[in-house]
């Protein structure tokens, strides 16, 4: 090559070396760098070697024809992999583009709205198929890989390449960098053949989804696996494509060992020349109950409450009981200080039915006909029982709005173990009831209830005596003559939270008429309250809460007024519930009748004969609870609980006239309980519970119970609750 010839090539080849050096040593990417300068005095540029053009095709008129080729390719906001997604196009999708950016394609959507989508850079193939001329057969672009070869001296160098248009725009690529994808020529999915009709089932029917996994042998199944899917844990239908049957067995182990305020007479003590009223006061009680629950119900009940429902729920109880002093445990002292028992008892059978659903969400109305447990509020302050009875019940507005309405007649009771005899004759003893619920009200989070409560009380009986020989209808108080009364509750309660604070309450107004008044042999109208509240807060794995509950007391016995609150049946939950000393014990009045002044389970001093068997009494002293405790989560396993309740009567005239002693004092005591909790599996299938509690008592306590010494009454309760 002369020196003129090789100058001229130098010219034109030096402005393409100092820019792809500039590019190198910027880092940035070789398709990045700009077409060929169209200004007549800039030298014409050679591209790095090798490099390759791609034939894109070029619209006619500014149309193209886009055929999706991917399974589902996404439809972004702007010709960006970043820009938002505003839409997807299935495999076969046929639609026209009106513009190109690169590899980025603009298409109208069917809404009205335009979108880019991208040709597939980057990927294993392209997203879809152009036709720059729709309506006229394409060929696959065509790629040509060009390489870059210095020509010989002696030839001319060729003419600069015409400007690169932004449909044939060139991609550079650096040696040993990716190569580019190959452009997949057009298919169309539509012209694949259907299967045809007489190919074989390739698809096994089975009865239902439930059988699948032990077809495939994914579970191995056992009956007394209750964590694993188990047909007798209703896990799937036992016959017919909903009928599931639902197996439940609980253990109910407890013993306890009490102190407490025991009566002695000429005939009831075991030490001869023995004359004092107060007798020896500990006792110790063993109790196991086993719980069968048999379900059998129709229905989907994953998603809605099941359609019909058949449940029977046996109770198996043996109970052993021993005392210091004669008649504690039976009325003929010649029975000694041991009681041995057992009893059989049906504490739930009934059916229930789904007779209308109301809404897409399940809303129900439901009829439930048979022995059934029910309670009247959060915590059982008024009426918890398992009576005979029937029920409407239901929900409205995704259930926010629940209701019941319904009918029971109270079962007679087992003295022993406090359950229901169904070898005896009902209890004239009937309720009516209706409330109302109503969730997220007055804020998220907290469920406010209205309640109206009808009792209505015949018992009219001369004597009705409990199986240990002692009379509990009617009461051996006042004049001890039969009564019947029809008090109406009133009522209102809620059960949440406000924010962080855990909020439950209940208020109740008593109204009625009592036919006869053991004080005054005469009618009396009945007027009480009654009201509770709780508030805890939780601190990770602490929580503290404060309790305050009264019940009104009867000012005078004799003014035909009855003003002392007394429940239906009561079992709350509050205050410590059974690890309280207070709560848990029946605290017999001595000298004032046979009657407790609490019953056990019961937070209410109402002095009646029994709880569980006698009547309700609104001649009473009532009472004043101020408390406070705390829950502590030790470690997932423990827990530990504490409470400490002062208490009050509200007045004592009513004891004063039983005990025919002068002014007692209000002051009753301090009821202090601690309690362990044990889960060992972390769930509710194993749990055990400790507690121990003592009332330390003040004066009015001292004043009922003085027997000269310094013993507190106390109680231990060991509890363990197996779950299948």
């Amino acid at each position: 090559m002369s020196a003129r010839a090789f100058d001229g090539y130098r010219r034109r080849c030096w402005p393409t070396l100092l820019a792809l050096g500039a590019l190198a040593s910027s880092g940035l990417p070789a398709a990045q760098v700009p077409a060929a300068s169209t200004d007549p005095v800039a030298a014409p540029r050679i591209p790095a070697w090798p490099f390759v053009l791609a034939a894109s095709p070029t619209a006619v008129d500014g149309r193209f024809a886009i055929q999706v080729l991917a399974a589902l390719l996404d439809v972004r906001e702007k010709p960006t992999q970043r820009s938002l997604v505003i839409a997807q196009l299935k495999q076969g999708v046929s639609i026209e583009a009106d513009r190109r950016e690169g590899n980025w394609y603009r298409v109208l959507l069917r809404d009205g709205r335009t979108g880019w989508i991208d040709y597939g850079a980057g990927r294993s193939g392209p997203s879809f198929a152009v036709d720059a001329n729709p309506g006229v057969t394409r060929t696959a672009p065509r790629t040509d890989v060009i390489a870059a070869v210095p020509p010989p001296a002696d030839t001319a160098l060729p003419a600069p390449a015409p400007v690169a248009s932004g449909d044939d725009e060139i991609r550079q690529q650096r040696p040993m960098g990716k190569p580019l994808e190959p452009v997949i020529p057009l298919i169309d999915p539509r012209q694949v053949p259907p299967p045809s009709p007489l190919l074989p089932n390739e698809t096994i029917p089975i009865p239902d989804r439930w059988r699948l996994a032990d077809q495939l042998a994914l579970v191995n199944q056992r009956w007394y696996d209750p964590y694993n899917p188990n047909t007798i844990k209703g896990d799937r239908p036992v016959f017919g494509a909903d009928w599931f049957f639902n197996l439940q067995v609980i253990s109910d182990t407890v013993y306890e060992a009490r102190r407490l305020p025991t009566p002695i007479g000429a005939q009831s003590t075991e030490r001869p020349q023995s004359d004092d009223q107060f007798g020896r006061g500990r006792q110790s009680t063993f109790t196991e109950n086993l719980i069968v629950s048999l379900s059998l119900l129709k229905g989907d009940t994953a998603f809605k409450p099941p359609e019909v429902e058949f449940r029977l729920v046996p109770v198996f109880n043996y109970n052993y009981s021993e005392a210091q002093e004669v008649r504690a445990l039976r009325i003929d002292p010649r029975t000694g200080t041991h009681r041995s028992d057992n009893f059989s008892a049906l504490q739930e059978a009934f059916v229930d039915y789904e007779y209308r659903v109301v809404s897409d969400r399940f809303d129900f109305d439901d009829v439930r006909v048979g022995i059934q447990p029910f309670i009247s509020d959060f915590r059982g302050f008024l009426f918890q029982d398992q009576p005979l009875g029937v029920r409407f019940f239901g929900t409205r507005d995704n259930n926010r709005w629940q209701y019941n309405v319904g009918w029971f007649r109270r079962m007679e009771k087992d003295t022993n173990s406090g359950l229901n005899d169904i070898n005896k004759a009902l209890r004239r003893d009937d309720v009516f009831v209706a409330n109302l619920y109503r969730q997220d009200f007055p804020v998220p989070g907290f469920t406010l209830q209205g309640t109206v409560v009808y009792n209505r009380n015949t018992e009219t009986a001369p004597q009705f005596l409990d199986n240990n020989g002692f009379q509990v209808r009617p009461a051996v108080i006042g004049d001890a003559r039969p009564r019947k009364y029809d008090v109406t509750y009133l009522g209102a309660s809620g059960d949440g939270h406000f924010g962080r604070w855990n909020t439950t309450a209940s208020v109740y107004w008593a109204l009625g008429r009592d036919n006869h008044n053991p004080f005054s042999q005469q009618p009396a109208d009945i007027n009480a309250l009654f009201g509770a509240a709780e508030v805890s807060r939780d601190f990770d794995w602490l929580r503290v809460r404060g309790t305050a509950l009264f019940a009104s007391g009867d000012k005078n016995p004799f003014d035909g007024k009855e003003t002392g609150f007394d429940a239906i049946l009561e079992n709350p939950q509050i205050a410590g519930a059974d690890t309280s000393f207070w709560i848990r014990q029946a605290v017999p009045l001595i000298g004032g009748g046979i009657v407790a002044l609490s019953g056990r389970n019961a937070v209410l001093p109402s002095l009646r004969s029994s709880k569980d068997q006698g009547q309700s009494n609104f001649t009473n002293p009532g009472l004043v609870l101020v408390g406070i405790g705390a829950d502590v989560d030790v470690a997932p396993r423990w827990r530990a609980i504490a409470n400490l309740n002062q208490l009050w009567f509200v007045n004592t005239s009513s004891l004063s006239v039983l005990r025919n002693q002068g002014d007692i004092d209000r002051t009753l005591g301090t009821d202090l309980s601690v309690a362990v909790q044990y889960r060992p599996l972390f769930t509710q299938n194993i749990v055990v519970n400790i507690s121990a509690a003592a009332l330390i008592p003040a004066k009015g306590f001292k004043q009922l119970y003085d027997t000269g010494g310094s013993s507190t009454p106390y109680s231990i309760l060991a509890n363990i609750l197996l779950t299948y």
